[in-house]
């Protein structure tokens, strides 16, 4: 018996690799991890996709209870569905090793995921640094990890990812602190958001790391066909007035110092008049 974990890509249910579909309709239990990331895909589609049930997963059933689902995987066949590549997130390699202490057999079957598909852009992948997370602040509660992880990097001349938030079927902390066990409907941060959280931290350090003349990359769906994938280029103020669309969100922030390709490629991506403008006025020249 096995514990597969299987990438399921970026987009929809059309994005599973042969492999992965073959094990997905061989398995006896599919659980779909559900907190990490989403598909443009409802469980529902995925079912008559799949031809199978599927158990959605969410936080405290992964890294709390990941242990039954290793459990079952010693006398089943079990496939742990993860949107991107399994190993996404750090939460799956513990799935991982709870599966290989228990003497579990496992089987990886890898897809793509925002690590690469952020290539698109144009930035050198091997010149990004540390991939950070911007999450949804409370009133009291703002992480100053972005902030940080954005100034090494730039001071290394490296790119920054930065992961946007989603709160999906999880209970807010009101409810959380009177046991009560509610979920909030889904929230999705937009690139809008993601900014208006760095403004926040520079504000705060006043350090330099971003200001509204920063030069930012904002992407939305990549992996979708077609016109789904959003990418758009320009200064702080010119992306707040970007419809980025539906979720997921990401956001760039380049290194200081690019490549002649990597410029080019950033300012085929421009948003807004000025930014249209000095494009024109560079091609004439």
């Amino acid at each position: 018996m096995t514990l597969y974990m299987i990438g399921l890509g970026l987009y929809d249910m059309a994005d599973i690799t042969l492999r992965g579909l073959e094990a997905i309709r061989n398995c006896d239990v599919i659980y779909l991890e559900h907190y990490t990331a989403v598909l443009h895909t409802g469980k529902e589609e995925l079912e008559r996709f799949f031809k199978k049930p599927i158990i959605l997963a969410n936080r405290e059933m992964v890294e709390v209870g990941g242990g039954n689902i290793v459990d079952q995987a010693r006398d089943k066949d079990v496939a742990f569905l993860v949107v991107g590549d399994p190993f996404g997130a750090t939460t799956h390699a513990d799935l991982f090793l709870r599966a290989r202490k228990k003497g579990v057999h496992i089987e990886v079957i890898h897809n793509a995921s925002i690590m690469s598909a952020i290539g698109v852009v144009g930035l050198e992948l091997y010149k990004y640094g540390k991939t950070t997370s911007i999450v949804f602040p409370d009133e009291n509660w703002l992480p100053d990890a972005p902030y940080h992880a954005i100034k090494r990097n730039q001071e290394a001349g490296m790119h920054t990812l930065c992961l946007l938030d989603i709160k999906v079927a999880e209970p807010s902390k009101e409810d959380l602190l009177k046991g009560i066990d509610k979920p909030q409907p889904p929230r999705f941060m937009t690139v809008q958001q993601g900014l208006d959280v760095l403004k926040q931290l520079e504000e705060k350090h006043g350090l330099g790391v971003i200001g509204d003349d920063t030069i930012i990359v904002g992407v939305a769906r990549l992996g979708g066909v077609n016109d789904i994938p959003l990418v758009r280029s320009g200064t702080i103020k010119q992306l707040m007035d970007v419809d980025f669309g539906e979720p997921m969100h990401s956001i760039i922030i380049p290194s200081p110092e690019l490549h002649h390709v990597e410029e080019e490629m950033v300012e085929q991506w421009c948003a807004g008049e000025e930014c249209v403008e000095e494009k024109e006025a560079k091609r004439k020249k």
